[in-house]
């Protein structure tokens, strides 16, 4: 969990995107410090992909400044990508690979020695893709290209880990795997963002969480600390989110819903 006297990881500041007139991304400011996870909620169409993509190195902002681990993604984006390992949640893999070419491909990206390349062996076994490694990738499930995009992401071992929907086409086990070597990864002292509508896995994994809707930064806090701003003392982060997020209009639609099939 981040302390007052930890640098960052990740530093955004007034981070901004338009589309036409359409404002995406409204000023939105936030940190994650080291050894931190921090979860990044909103309802669809709140602003959570742009802002992801725009960490990711793969969408230019329209105004203000993302920093990770001291280096500006504005004049050094290189530095920033070798430093971020992002898992989207539908990847794009190069299909006439094999998953171990693949992986091969990824750390040549990153300049990883043998030794780092050889982590490869613990993820596949744990993930179940020891007898599916040589195999092409476009023979994978869903689920099987995401266990490969997070056997290279973990490989990478970066400092900031950028997940997108970490759970999606997993499996029980392998979603439980996955929480445990996030929770590791953290715990050596890296950082995730973490981006999921599963409010079950923020709250079990994440330090602290921000609320983004319509574009702008809703909520930012612990649990503890956004039980207070709701002013729903002992609730779950579920009812939470709906008081941060619109609860009102929610509790109308139930109750016409019942009305209906009444």
């Amino acid at each position: 969990m981040k302390r007052d006297d930890e640098t960052s990881a990740l530093d955004v500041a007034g981070l901004t995107k338009r589309f036409g007139s359409y404002t995406a991304v409204d000023e939105v400011s936030f940190s994650v410090g080291r050894g931190e996870i921090f979860g990044f909620l909103g309802p669809n169409g709140a602003g959570k992909t742009t802002t992801i993509k725009m960490l990711a190195g793969l969408l230019k902002p329209d105004g203000g400044a993302i920093t990770i681990c001291d280096h500006q993604m504005a004049t050094d984006p290189t530095a920033c990508k070798k430093l971020t390992a992002y898992i989207p949640d539908r990847p794009y893999l190069y299909e006439k690979l094999t998953g171990y070419e693949f992986l091969q491909f990824v750390a040549s990206l990153y300049s990883l020695s043998r030794e780092q390349f050889g982590s490869i062996e613990q993820y596949l076994q744990l993930f179940d893709l020891l007898d599916w490694q040589h195999h092409l990738i476009e023979c994978y499930s869903h689920g099987m290209k995401q266990k490969i995009i997070m056997t290279a992401a973990f490989m990478l071992d970066c400092p900031l880990i950028i997940v997108d929907e970490p759970m999606v086409g997993l499996d029980p086990k392998s979603a439980r795997i996955v929480k445990e070597l996030l929770k590791n990864h953290a715990r050596k002292g890296n950082s995730i963002f973490l981006s999921t509508h599963s409010l079950e896995i923020a709250e079990e994994l994440c330090d602290r969480i921000g609320i983004i809707v319509h574009g702008e930064l809703r909520s930012l806090g612990t649990l503890e600390s956004l039980r207070r701003e709701a002013q729903l003392d002992n609730s779950d982060l579920e009812e939470i989110f709906l008081e941060l997020t619109g609860a009102d209009e929610l509790t109308a639609i139930i109750s016409a819903l019942k009305g209906d099939n009444g």
